[in-house]
């Protein structure tokens, strides 16, 4: 019997040589052998890329990162997983193993702003170009495509403004052209949806959100198929990528409850949604719940759940206003980040500089939220208030 994720969620990070529930947290730097024949043969292990207890070099990782790189390859479906110090150390390792001088990549319009930077900044001084393409309409996606073009980098959804798109359609696109395929996977998760299995080469997710939930660790997974592996391997040593042990330690604790957690997140932010749709001040909710909307329809179609990320418009003549609505909020923290057990508010129209500038309005002020595990009613209530602000 093959069992579900939310079981594999519960058993996979099992420590069976010290029949403990949790791994050990091993923390290395020199591994000690017992002579130089069982070095050389377990460098060889490692470079064949052969999955192995442990590694040669603490760089490498230790016990408690193979743990977590076996754990994430299990729930992805994956031939291998990486694993880095940040959510966008995932996304730079993707992109700078494949992309080349002379290369050219197509990127997510909607995509993270430091996903931007490195590829419209970074890698124009390394001779590649790039283009971003609108994430609602795939003949624009299209026409980015050329003889060059070695990578598609998509953000399911966009990133703020929150595009689902087709990615089953991409998916085509991409290997029509024998293009690479990566996406930022962050939202969604490995436990909602699995990129790997719908087509893509390599799946990021940042475990400092959702799969750790706890806002207390730093780390990123780059989950591979076996096309891309030995490209991402060569990469990864090279540059010293490393995700600390006592932050997989704590993702792996934080992913023993994953399923409940966005369960929770799921319910309480369509309460939240239920009651800002009715607010006359909220222009417009980016987030898929409304039926018969193309955002709806591919939400619906790649994803067994939603998560508690989305954002919000407001249109009004007094920034200021939006302001005092945003600080006025007592159970909202206002910060960087989301994914774990609070909620939080972040106003985002000052960040989207984009190609695609439909959310760039006069008296439009886009507002992000994370809605987190607090009683729903204190939010609502919260809301309430804080929305008299706004002029």
């Amino acid at each position: 019997m093959k069992p579900t994720d939310i079981t594999k969620l519960k058993h996979l990070a099992q420590d069976k040589i010290s029949r403990s529930a949790n791994p050990a947290v091993v923390r290395n730097s020199t591994v000690f052998f017992k002579n130089m024949q069982e070095l050389i043969k377990q460098e060889d292990l490692v470079k064949k890329g052969t999955k192995v207890s442990f590694y040669e070099y603490g760089r490498a990782g230790s016990q408690t990162t193979i743990a977590l790189e076996n754990f994430i390859s299990e729930l992805e479906g994956a031939y291998r997983t990486f694993l880095t110090s940040t959510g966008f150390g995932s996304i730079a390792l993707a992109i700078m193993s494949i992309c080349r001088p002379g290369d050219e990549i197509v990127v997510t319009d909607a995509v993270y702003a430091p996903t931007r930077m490195i590829t419209s900044k970074l890698l124009k001084e390394f001779g590649v170009k790039t283009h971003f393409y609108n994430p609602e309409n795939l003949k624009s996606l299209k026409s980015k495509i050329n003889k060059k073009t070695k990578m598609l980098f998509i953000e399911n959804p966009g990133s703020n403004t929150f595009e689902f798109q087709d990615l089953s359609e991409i998916i085509k696109i991409a290997k029509k052209n024998k293009i690479i395929t990566a996406i930022d996977n962050t939202w969604g998760t490995p436990f909602l949806i699995k990129p790997l299995k719908l087509g893509f080469d390599m799946s990021i997710s940042s475990g400092t959100k959702y799969l750790s939930g706890h806002s207390d660790v730093m780390l990123g997974t780059l989950a591979v198929n076996k096309k891309v592996y030995e490209k991402v391997k060569f990469y990864n040593k090279l540059l010293g990528y490393r995700a600390s042990p006592d932050d997989a330690y704590l993702v792996l604790r934080g992913l023993r409850t994953l399923d409940i957690r966005l369960k929770r997140h799921e319910e309480n932010t369509k309460r939240i949604i239920s009651f800002l749709k009715q607010e006359n001040k909220i222009k417009e909710i980016l987030y898929p719940y409304k039926k018969g909307t193309e955002n709806y329809s591919n939400w619906k179609k790649y994803y067994s759940g939603s998560t508690g990320l989305f954002s919000v418009l407001i249109y009004s003549k007094n920034k200021n206003s939006v302001f005092k609505f945003i600080n006025s909020l007592k159970f909202f923290g206002i910060g960087q980040s989301w994914g774990g057990f609070e909620s939080l508010v972040l106003y985002q129209s000052h960040i989207i500089q984009r190609v695609y500038k439909k959310y760039i309005k006069p008296n439009h002020h886009l507002v992000r939220f994370h809605i987190g595990l607090e009683d729903p009613k204190d939010l609502i209530e919260d809301l309430r208030k804080a929305i008299k602000k706004i002029r």
